[in-house]
């Protein structure tokens, strides 16, 4: 359960930025987490909510998805993701292992299954709502 982890890093890299930039108290903390970066929000949310405590204890959290974008290593074309156009239980084993993709999903321009992930990895805070200190 890695959200758990990342949750920590979280509200450690929030409590920082808190520090620097003198606020009092967050008060909501969004987070943007790439599709296919193998996160499951319901967990990550439950988490950051367990986990918060001193200038975070009262912190609202928002989880917004990054679409992931492909680009074709053989003829450069890019495209977005979308588990939509697969089964689910494949579009299940690329969420937990995104490395199979490449057995799934071609590059719609020339059919290889050499692409790259060019966005949609990653974790990271997007935006702190706080109160600053007297």
């Amino acid at each position: 359960m890695h959200e758990w982890a990342l949750a920590e890093g979280i509200l450690a890299t929030a409590e920082q930025i808190a520090e620097q930039e003198d606020l009092e108290s967050i008060s909501e903390v969004t987070i943007r987490v790439g599709e296919l970066q193998q996160v499951e929000p319901p967990i990550l949310r439950f988490a950051l909510k367990q986990l918060r405590g001193g200038k975070l204890k009262d912190a609202k959290f928002r989880i917004l998805k990054a679409k992931s974008t492909l680009k074709c290593r053989v003829c450069t074309t890019t495209w977005q993701y979308s588990s939509k156009k697969i089964d689910k239980a494949t579009a299940e084993a690329i969420h937990f292992v995104p490395e199979v993709a490449h057995s799934f999903v071609k590059c719609p321009k020339c059919g290889s299954p050499d692409f790259e992930i060019a966005s949609g990895r990653g974790v990271w805070l997007e935006d702190l709502k706080g109160a600053k200190a007297n």
